[in-house]
């Protein structure tokens, strides 16, 4: 699942004529350097859900063959926008990916399909730590235990990749909703884990992230 019906509005004038994942980076789209993560990790199907600029989402995925779960009249955000699209992804467990970021190092998909232990887990996140996050400010969103369990609170932060189970998304009884009540429920039963990200990563949020981002993919650093 790629999430992709933002309206990045800390884009400025960037997002005045094109939805954000549809704005370069390092002379290609933003959801261009996603789908070479999914691709990479034979994900399928791959469903993205647009909104904002539908009309161009739709042109620019139609060659990648990727199924797309149009939200409307509303914006149903992450956990919203997940439920809406499950009927196009197919059984648990389901990978998601934020495209309005950069990495350098291993495909974080790759990791979780290596990582993931059903019997343990609810969630698998990719966490960075903040010594290795470029383009994000603020403190971090988890901390995390010698046995992988995520708490709130912490240095590491979540990079937009995920590995989960979905049933508890059927008993939110919002049609708009963040994948934070999920993850909620999840750290309340101690099945909510992480994986550290050894590589570097950056947040593509404004324009500045933009030559942050492109300084990662030619460096490999932050």
């Amino acid at each position: 699942m790629l999430f992709a019906a933002g309206f990045g509005t800390r884009m400025g004038a960037l997002t005045a004529d094109r939805p954000k994942p549809l704005v370069p980076v390092a002379g290609r789209p933003l959801i261009d350097h996603a789908l070479d993560l999914a691709h990479d990790a034979a994900a399928a199907p791959i469903v993205a859900n647009i909104h904002y600029r539908a009309a161009m989402m739709r042109a620019h995925l139609a060659p990648f063959g990727v199924r797309i779960s149009h939200e409307s009249p509303d914006i149903l955000e992450t956990g919203g926008g997940l439920r809406a699209a499950l009927p196009l992804l197919g059984a648990d467990p389901v990978l998601t990916l934020n495209t309005d970021a950069i990495w350098s190092g291993p495909n974080p998909l790759h990791l979780l399909q290596k990582q993931w232990d059903p019997a343990r887990m609810d969630a698998l996140l990719i966490c960075v730590p903040g010594a290795r996050v470029a383009g994000r400010e603020g403190p971090g969103d988890f901390g995390m235990d010698a046995e992988g369990r995520l708490h709130r609170g912490g240095d590491l932060v979540y990079g937009g990749a995920q590995m989960l189970v979905t049933r508890d998304l059927a008993e939110i009884d919002r049609p708009a909703f963040s994948l934070n009540l999920l993850w909620d429920r999840m750290l309340a039963r101690g099945r909510l884990f992480g994986h550290v990200y050894p590589g570097a990563w950056c947040d593509v949020g404004t324009p500045a992230g933009i030559q942050l981002a492109e300084n990662l993919l030619e460096h490999g650093n932050v």
